[in-house]
Formats: C-alpha cells, sequence, structure tokens
C-alpha cells in the first residue's frame, strides 16, 4: 500500500467539487499501457453524475491491440467513450470537441460546452490541452505534479476546457497498480523502491511481452520464479504483501540481475549493480526503446470486495431456503 498524497493535491479535490456543478462533460487523461492503474478511483466517485470521455493518452507507445480491448471496454459502460491518441499530435485530437457534444447532449446554443479534465500525475493532461488549444496553455514537464493550480481555456468547437492539478488517490491499495505506475513514471522514483519497480517489471514483461525483452537486450533465457516457502510470512502487524513475482512467474531479479551485466552494471569482482540494470529497464520501458507496450488488460482489474463477497454469498445459493 502506497501513500502519497501531497496537499495540492487535497486542494485540487476541493477544487473539483466546487467546480462540478457546472460541468457538462468530464475528460479523465489515462496512461494507454496502464489504463486501469491509471485511473483515480477518487476521481470516479466525485464524477459518478457526469458523461466521461476516457483519452488513452501516448497510445503511440501501447500495444495496438490491448489499447482496442481497451477502449471496447470503456465504450461499453454508460455515458462513457473512449478515445485512444498521441497527445503531442493535434490532428488526432480533433474528435474530442465533437465526442464532448455528443456526451453532453442538449447544452444551450448561447453557451460553449463546459468540460472539466482530470487524471494524476504524469498522464500527458497537460500536453493534451496545449494541443487542443493550438498554444501552450497548461506547463509540461516529465515529473509529476507539474499542474499546481486550476486553469480555464476556450477552445475551438464551442468547448471551454477547465483543467486541474493532478491527483493521486490517497492509498494504492493494488501493490501490482503501484508498481505499474512507478515503472511508467508516474510515481517518483523516490515513492517505491526503485530496483524493486525494476525486478517487477522485469519479471510482468517476461510474462507479457517476453520477445520484446530477449530481443532488447540478447537474453538467452527467461528464468522463472519458485516461491520461497516462506514468502508470504509476515509479522502479526506487519502489512499483508502480494508476491509479484509468483504472479508473473518469471524471476525478475535474475532477469535484471542479466540486464545490469550487460549494460554497464557489472562491478570488480564480478559483482552485479542491479540498479544499473534498473536505470536501464526502466528508462527505456519508459521512452518506447522495448516497443509499444501495454502493461494490463481488462482482465487484470481486480474484483470489487463487495462483488467477491456477494458471490461467496449467493455460490451454491438455490433460492430455497435451507
Amino acid at each position: 500500500m502506497l501513500g502519497w498524497f501531497p496537499g495540492h493535491m487535497n486542494k485540487a479535490r476541493r477544487q473539483i467539487l466546487e467546480a462540478l456543478p457546472e460541468i457538462d462533460v468530464v475528460i479523465e487523461v489515462l496512461d494507454a499501457r496502464l489504463p486501469y492503474s491509471s485511473a483515480n478511483p477518487m476521481l470516479a466517485e466525485l464524477t459518478r453524475h457526469k458523461p466521461v470521455l476516457k483519452v488513452l493518452s501516448r497510445a503511440d507507445l501501447a500495444d495496438p491491440e490491448r489499447t482496442r480491448e481497451w477502449t471496447a471496454f470503456f465504450d461499453a459502460q454508460a455515458d462513457t467513450r473512449a478515445l485512444a491518441v498521441t497527445t503531442t499530435q493535434a490532428r488526432e485530437l480533433k474528435r474530442i470537441p465533437k465526442l464532448c457534444h455528443e456526451l453532453a447532449g442538449q447544452v444551450r446554443a448561447d453557451r460553449d460546452v463546459r468540460v472539466m479534465v482530470m487524471g494524476i500525475p504524469n498522464v500527458g493532461k497537460s500536453t493534451l490541452i496545449n494541443g487542443l488549444a493550438g498554444r501552450t496553455i497548461a506547463k509540461t514537464g516529465n515529473e509529476p505534479a507539474v499542474t499546481k493550480r486550476q486553469q480555464k481555456v476556450r477552445i475551438g468547437g464551442r468547448v471551454a476546457l477547465i483543467d486541474t492539478p493532478g491527483v493521486l488517490w490517497p492509498k494504492i491499495e493494488d501493490q501490482a497498480s503501484a508498481h505499474r505506475l512507478a515503472a511508467s513514471g508516474a510515481i517518483r522514483d523516490t515513492a517505491i523502491d526503485y530496483v524493486d519497480v525494476a525486478v517487477v517489471a522485469a519479471a510482468e514483461l517476461a510474462r507479457r511481452y517476453p520477445k520484446a525483452l530477449t530481443s532488447r537486450y540478447k537474453l538467452k533465457a527467461l528464468p522463472t520464479y519458485t516461491p520461497h516457502p516462506e514468502a508470504e510470512q509476515v509479522e502479526a502487524d506487519g502489512p499483508s504483501r502480494v508476491d509479484l513475482l509468483a504472479l508473473s512467474g518469471f524471476d525478475g531479479h535474475a532477469i535484471l540481475a542479466e540486464i545490469a551485466g550487460k549494460r554497464g552494471g557489472l562491478r570488480p569482482g564480478g559483482e552485479v549493480d542491479l540498479h544499473r540494470g534498473a536505470e536501464v529497464l526502466l528508462h527505456e520501458l519508459r521512452d518506447g526503446k522495448l516497443g509499444r507496450l501495454t502493461l494490463e488488460t481488462p482482465a487484470d482489474i481486480p474484483a470489487e470486495p463487495e462483488q467477491e463477497a456477494e458471490t461467496a454469498e449467493d455460490g451454491g445459493d438455490d433460492g430455497e431456503p435451507a
């Protein structure tokens, strides 16, 4: 579980609540490589009564087949549309004003459709706004949480955009999501152990894209992972931790060590510098040098606790009293 909720994000939540009554449509910007993990549950709760356009940014870095799965998944939801784009390509953004009008429905002819743009830090939200406006309106950067205040801008097609600072939820309870976000750069590199993030990323890439991993780093084999028999044991008052390598089935430590050895991470005496391997893997993953990859699919979305409880209660019940 990761807690990361700076004061300006709490302020952004209040700004959202104040502005929502006047908003017609919400644009939630997601990273196309991890549309579930980059979706903010807090935003979903705040905006549940508003139509939503899910903009999957960085589509040029994502697996096209997986992106089609995600857009179909979102399009099947009520009052929701999805559009995959590369936010730096203005021509790909031209459909957005029209989609906003379609989602908004009937709006008075004398005013713009009011659209609030939301998203967690570093998903391309500011780049999207600048692309829609055709000029630099919102500050962009490679570090999370660059935007710190609410901004409003009119764009073509009778649409008024209201930007909000990047908002991340108070606690990331899904450890797999936390690691995917860290691998993508949405979470600061100091938030989770850097090498641990790379170890899990190596294992996940071995599971999802083995050819991309072996080709990029000239690996002869992808070693499988055997969980330690005491891996699940924790202190009585300690947090429960999921063995993410066991879920992937691959030994991320061994893969990362081999990457480090091939990319300048071999110290005198044969000691392997795992931090060097982590730098290589995470930087190249973020830069798209391993190819177009997506780190999750709709099938990876965890079942809601309420749904699990209902399923357990309903299991084997034919509706007749015992």
